[in-house]
């Protein structure tokens, strides 16, 4: 019989994920909502409050959860566990998250950023596990990034993580030469999805112009995938322009850092190799001599449940150390 349980919450922009499980990461229950926003960070809370408390109240949790761990996306300071900020979802801005959790439910509480319990995840349970410098990132709502050097967490800044999608680019959107964005605004699944969706982008003469009937609002990076598959023109294209665009800021993080392996989750990454195929090669494009050849790009193992395996990491103390 086990005698602790913990928690794992993911605080996302698109979904909510939650999870009770063990120490080592295994995930025996777990929930998912993705909210209409009507009050944004107030809905999720109330949410959270909801299940957390069945799940404290539940056979055979009961009595023996012996913390929670928090995957928050977006900013925060990580000594504190105060949210600086919220890029997807509104009410978030100076928000004392991890006071929040444990005047809510009087547990010990651990508030990272999502892609720092994400990257803890592939590290130990998951596609990094024999990497020795690990970059964890992921291409999902917004793009953020963990390092992990010589197997510990690395936040230089105290803001909860290496935050790749702020990383500038060239903006291939732009007539202006010379123009440049973040990567998140070129290469996030929101962005690549609002592009698609957005009048005139897609060609007549592409097959993603006839996808839902022509009704372009429901369109998705997996049907960019297909569609590339395919070999639909546009949407190799296309995905050449994301990949190379998220390869450059690859490419100064592999300068910068020198890590052995970069793993990459987030619902984009569910594209595959139609994907990982270009940031591969464009990536070996852009890299500096000295990590041409000492580097290797891999998906997730984990994928969906990254956040929330890292997340009960975090809370048990017992491989990730914030």
């Amino acid at each position: 019989m086990n005698d602790h349980y913990y928690i794992g919450v993911e605080i996302g922009g698109t979904k909510q994920q939650l999870a009770v499980g063990l120490s080592d990461g295994t995930i025996l229950d777990s929930r998912q909502v993705k909210l209409v926003y009507r009050r944004g960070a107030e809905d999720i809370l109330e949410w959270l409050s909801e299940n957390i408390r069945e799940y404290l109240e539940m056979s055979p949790y009961a009595g023996c959860v012996a913390g929670i761990g928090v995957g928050f996306g977006g900013p925060l300071e990580t000594a504190t566990g105060r949210v600086l900020a919220s890029l997807q979802v509104p009410g978030w801005k100076d928000f004392e998250l991890k006071q929040w959790f444990e005047k809510e439910f009087g547990l010990p509480v651990i508030v990272v950023n999502d892609t720092v319990t994400g990257g803890f995840a592939e590290l130990y349970k998951g596609a990094g596990r024999d990497s020795e410098n690990l970059l964890y990132t992921n291409i999902g709502t917004g793009i953020g990034g963990g390092l992990y050097i010589h197997r510990k967490y690395y936040d230089g800044s105290g803001f909860g993580a290496s935050y790749l999608g702020n990383m500038l680019v060239p903006d291939w959107r732009s007539l202006i030469p010379g123009s440049y964005t973040r990567t998140e605004l070129l290469c996030s699944g929101r962005s690549i999805e609002n592009r698609l969706r957005s009048e005139r982008y897609i060609p007549n003469i592409s097959s993603l112009s006839k996808y839902y009937d022509g009704d372009m609002s429901r369109i998705t990076c997996a049907d960019l995938a297909e569609a590339a598959r395919a070999g639909d023109t546009f949407a190799c294209v296309e995905l050449d322009k994301i990949a190379e665009s998220f390869s450059i800021a690859l490419a100064n993080i592999l300068a910068a850092q020198g890590v052995d392996t970069v793993v990459i989750g987030g619902g984009v990454a569910k594209m595959g190799d139609i994907l990982f195929d270009r940031i591969r090669r464009f990536t070996d494009d852009f890299a500096f001599i000295a990590n041409k050849g000492h580097y290797r790009i891999l998906q997730s193992e984990l994928l969906d449940d990254a956040v929330l395996v890292g997340a009960l990491l975090t809370a048990s103390g017992k491989y990730a150390e914030i």
